[in-house]
């Protein structure tokens, strides 16, 4: 795209290279969106076309509406593919509890956090057109404002890629959420801790050497690229990404600017009251601000797919889809990209995906690495209220469309003794939730774990573990400590070893 190349032409260019651009730049903006919707559409019409689904089954459709009964979730779509195709979707509920204003496959949500994998990938695609560099000093972007002052002389070596991938070090998790007739904070107010239930972004190690999620680090992002380009982030993700796909229903715009959707599920508390105006505003845009549907985010993901096999791809290159799901450490959470979580092993495949919650809505994205495969789920409700739901779906979409695959490991049996000490009550070294290691039926469990109720261990040797439907192997370390026993995970794809968990000796 030739999107600001007027803005670096020398002033004393003529006006005919002026034209020139304009040209280029309209032919530019017509072409990607027939395109897109060609996309959308041609994958709804093989949807229309296909067999029966194993998923239109009155069995699934109505445990899940009594599971939306049972937890007061208001609402709830879905929608999923597989070998690169939406193969189905479904809808739930309601935008508005106790109304006649139902879901419908148009219905947008605040998607919250799955807004940082796609401003990560927005922003690898503009440094593909040599508007930024990812692995240059942030400082050199920024204009209204300045990184705090710091230990690491952070100012000459934090990076894009370090705030997007979540290892540069920055504070605040999170934001309040507001809403029309609220005072809306500017992002430097947002960086200096001048809104609510935050403090100012600080600076908490040297970028690169550990991880810690942080909406703070992604606000950072935002202002270094909006005073760089001169854009609103939201312009520049409708130009590169929503309107070159035919995403229509998707936009990171706000509920007080103009060109925000019309037709939204609205946000509800854990008993299905609406929040304040059902419309929360987000002005932390690249952390948290994208509302989308899973049909239009199941065509993102499958472009992301296809480029990564470098097949199909109409928008995202190759080496973008690489740079954003390449796993950028394994520190703490067993695999995180360049916004993505590249944590997950469900039916022992490697995913990308990503979860979101803002007060009272959000959902997750998943999507193989391989094969095409994906789901996206949105619901109108708190976490309590949704994520059992949008659970129980997930697994029971993996379980009907049989996308389980065994693990193809050579095991041998675990000498007792090492057994003896492997099972027991564990705790997550960072977190501090409990995991327990336990027999059933001459095999050995572990429950709960990454992203399942519980895993079967399988013993490779020399203190090695293979972990169904998880993506890292599991060591165990008996001798090194003498008042702890500890699990180390090893991801399969980097080799890179971190401590888990621990136990007490006995």
């Amino acid at each position: 795209m030739c999107l600001f190349s007027y803005f670096m032409l020398p002033s004393t260019r003529s006006i005919s290279l002026v034209k020139l651009w304009l040209v280029c730049f309209a032919f530019i903006l017509s072409q990607p969106h027939s395109l897109g919707q060609k996309f959308e559409k041609d994958s709804l019409n093989r949807q229309k076309e296909s067999c029966h689904s194993p998923l239109d089954n009155d069995s699934m459709i109505k445990s899940i509406s009594h599971a939306m009964q049972e937890f007061h979730l208001t609402g709830l779509s879905v929608a999923v593919f597989d070998n690169y195709e939406i193969v189905w979707r479904h809808v739930w509920g309601h935008k508005v509890a106790n109304t006649d204003s139902k879901i419908d496959f148009e219905t947008a949500f605040s998607t919250a956090s799955i807004a940082k994998p796609v401003t990560a990938t927005l922003l690898a695609m503009l440094e593909e057109e040599g508007l930024i560099n990812l692995d240059a000093p942030v400082s050199k972007y920024l204009k209204r404002w300045n990184l705090p002052k710091n230990d690491f002389g952070a100012e000459k070596i934090l990076t894009l890629k370090h705030l997007l991938s979540n290892t540069g070090g920055t504070s605040q998790h999170g934001f309040t959420d507001y809403y029309l007739g609220d005072t809306i904070p500017t992002l430097v107010e947002s960086l200096e801790g001048e809104i609510a239930n935050n403090s100012a972004l600080e600076l908490t190690f040297y970028p690169g050497t550990h991880w810690r999620y942080s909406g703070g680090g992604y606000v950072i992002a935002q202002v270094a690229i909006e005073d760089h380009l001169g854009f609103p982030l939201a312009h520049l993700a409708q130009e590169y990404i929503f309107g070159p796909l035919g995403m229509k229903r998707t936009t990171m715009k706000q509920p007080n600017e103009d060109g925000f959707l019309s037709n939204v599920a609205k946000a509800h508390d854990q008993n299905a009251n609406i929040i304040n105006t059902g419309i929360p505003i987000t002005p932390q845009v690249a952390p948290s601000g994208l509302w989308s549907n899973p049909t239009d985010m199941s065509i993102f993901l499958i472009e992301l797919q296809n480029a990564l096999r470098n097949k199909n791809n109409r928008v995202i290159s190759h080496s973008v889809a690489k740079k954003v799901t390449d796993i950028v450490t394994s520190k703490v959470m067993g695999g995180w990209s360049m916004g993505w979580e590249r944590r997950y092993g469900f039916c022992n495949q490697e995913w990308f995906s990503h979860g979101g919650a803002n007060t009272g809505t959000g959902g997750h994205v998943y999507a193989t690495m391989e094969g095409g495969k994906g789901i996206v789920l949105f619901g109108n409700g708190p976490n309590q209220n949704r994520i059992p739901v949008l659970d129980l779906l997930r697994d029971s979409i993996f379980k009907s469309l049989d996308w389980y695959r065994d693990l193809n490991v050579v095991t041998e049996p675990i000498p007792k003794d090492l057994k003896d000490k492997l099972l027991g009550s564990y705790q997550h070294i960072v977190f501090g939730e409990n995991m327990t290691v336990f027999e059933r039926g001459g095999k050995i469990f572990m429950q709960p774990s990454i992203g399942v109720d519980e895993s079967e261990l399988l013993y490779l040797g020399d203190n090695f573990l293979e972990v169904d439907q998880y993506p890292s192997k599991l060591r165990i370390d008996v001798e090194s400590d003498p008042n702890f026993i500890t699990i180390y995970q090893i991801r399969n794809i980097t080799n890179e070893e971190n401590p888990l968990y621990r136990k007490d000796k006995i």
